[in-house]
């Protein structure tokens, strides 16, 4: 359970970090001479999701124990859930930060040309169908992961509030990223995100990534959906 919560807690931190990477305006600076990229591009694109990535598999390495569920069917088909999920997620970042990028700098002002029509569907829709593609899968082949190799321990008061905490810092990032804007495709995926963790607490009992899931993803979507009716 330590290295459970401590990889929670480097998600919990990249929420945070992405917040304020993404609303911030420190890193609206280009890189390079060149201007290739602004910052926020840079760390949306790489540093950031590296290092959550790094840390859902790690956290996927330490839910998995020596059973013989190691070499069922089942475990193979997660597995392949979550390497697909893994490969959308890279994708949809490298179309959405350089075209977001190529959308503010030169498409607000004039949006007609066929140049910006494609990078504008490319940042605003095809980017985001993408991204919630291999969101969903990864996030999910994690849940499922956790009911074929169940937490063996009995989960003490402190591991219940330790969870809770970690889910709080990540509800926090979702509602800054999602409370202020348009609903659309991300408050649903949260949603289904929610409910699917909620069911599996109700079906499989008290499960860390389930305590988890259920307490940030709704405590997001609570927020997000107060402050737009607000």
């Amino acid at each position: 359970m330590r290295r459970i919560h401590s990889l929670l807690a480097v998600q919990s931190v990249v929420a945070i970090l992405v917040s304020i990477n993404r609303l911030g305006t420190w890193t609206l600076g280009y890189m390079l001479p060149n201007e290739f990229l602004r910052w926020v591009d840079f760390n949306n694109m790489l540093v950031l999701p590296l290092i959550s990535l790094v840390a859902f598999y790690l956290l996927k390495k330490t839910i998995e124990y020596d059973s013989p569920a190691r070499d069922g069917k089942s475990h193979l088909a997660i597995n392949l859930v979550f390497i697909v999920g893994i490969y959308l997620l890279a994708a949809s970042y490298g179309d959405h930060e350089v075209t977001n990028y190529l959308h503010v700098r030169f498409c607000l002002d004039d949006s007609s040309s066929d140049l910006c029509r494609i990078v504008i569907f490319n940042d605003d829709e095809f980017s985001h169908w993408i991204f919630f593609t291999g969101f969903v899968m990864m996030n999910a082949a994690l849940l499922f992961l956790q009911t074929l190799f169940p937490n063996r321990d009995q989960l003490a008061g402190k591991d219940i509030t330790l969870l809770v905490v970690n889910s709080v810092f990540l509800g926090a990032g979702i509602f800054a990223n999602l409370g202020f804007e348009e609903i659309g495709l991300d408050l649903y995926v949260v949603a289904l995100l929610a409910i699917l963790s909620t069911y599996l607490l109700w079906k499989r009992g008290r499960q860390p990534l389930f305590i988890y899931y259920v307490s940030a993803y709704w405590l997001g979507l609570i927020g997000s959906l107060i402050a737009h009716i607000l």
